[in-house]
């Protein structure tokens, strides 16, 4: 059987990477509206309608709006937007979260795509909260950097486009300087934390992939946890996943550094324990691509689990 999928917004950044995963599928067939359309909201509303599943990439009130104009009760929908990521009847479209998470998505209609830092932050934090090794009311930075393709258009052309009137030389930028970041209440919620992290991203001079990054003083955690439990409690919580992946202690160990492209294209994160054993301090770390398992990579794993098909199709 084949699926037909509408992508509402897919002439944006994600949208975009959404199609490219789609295109050539032969267990899916792409709809789509005719450019001069796209506007007009009774011809959206009838692709929402009739479509298997739909992902939106648009921004938060635009996508309130479409969620709005689907009336038919068997359509799947992924939404890429902030707009639901910690709404109670939403599925939250991180399959690894925890075991019975991946069944969740795979059962509900309506599923919340993750923000890419929420993705690389939570994945960092949920084994620790949920094994009791971190307390949930444990103060807790977190250090990030992106390529400016998470931005979106403005951002992009700040970047690319010298004739863009906000045009940039900036190699380097951090942001959100009053902690203000719409993914925070999507890290607090799904990393299961009692206090407000503090979220202190940044943006690069290169076009995709992220390192999202949170220190810790472990001598002062209850239980004093060492490198190798924290290692040991990401192995196990990941253990058997094929998108989320843990480096070793001696993998970790060896390196002297880690280039934040080093995912690019993927729909893969890989998760590092850095540190010397015996100093009472820990950097946790993790690597994805913003657009991939941050985003788009991300949007087509939730579009397979919903579907009930290979949750990897598209995605190798």
């Amino acid at each position: 059987m084949v699926s037909t999928v509408f992508i509402d917004g897919e002439v944006g950044t994600t949208g975009l990477q959404i199609r490219q995963r789609l295109e050539g599928r032969n267990d899916v067939r792409l709809l789509s509206i005719a450019p001069e359309r796209r506007k007009e909201t009774a011809a959206r509303a009838e692709l929402l309608n009739s479509a298997d599943a739909v992902i939106l990439c648009l921004p938060d009130a635009a996508a309130k709006e479409a969620v709005s104009l689907i009336d038919n009760p068997k359509v799947k929908l992924i939404d890429a937007s902030t707009a639901y990521r910690t709404a109670p009847d939403w599925a939250y479209g991180f399959a690894e979260l925890d075991s019975a998470q991946r069944d969740k998505i795979a059962a509900s209609t309506r599923v919340s795509n993750p923000g890419c830092y929420a993705t690389g932050a939570i994945a960092l934090l949920r084994p620790f909260v949920a094994a009791g090794v971190l307390p949930a009311n444990w103060p807790i930075t977190i250090n990030a950097v992106s390529g400016y393709t998470g931005g979106g258009k403005s951002m992009i052309a700040e970047f690319e486009d010298p004739n863009a009137a906000n045009y940039t030389h900036e190699n380097f930028r951090i942001y959100a300087l009053p902690l203000q970041h719409k993914h925070v209440p999507e890290i607090q919620k799904h990393g299961q934390l009692d206090i407000r992290p503090i979220f202190a991203p940044s943006v690069g001079r290169y076009a995709q992939g992220m390192i999202v990054e949170i220190p810790l003083h472990l001598d002062l955690v209850p239980g004093r946890p060492t490198l190798k439990t924290l290692n040991e409690t990401l192995s196990a919580h990941y253990a058997g996943e094929r998108f989320v992946t843990v480096a070793d202690l001696v993998e970790s160990g060896a390196m002297t550094g880690l280039d934040p492209e080093g995912l690019n294209g993927t729909n893969r994160m890989k998760l590092f324990t850095f540190g010397t054993e015996g100093t009472g301090q820990a950097r946790l770390v993790a690597l994805l691509d913003n657009l991939g398992k941050g985003a788009s990579g991300a949007a087509v794993q939730n579009l397979n689990l919903v579907l009930g098909l290979d949750e990897a199709s598209g995605l190798n």
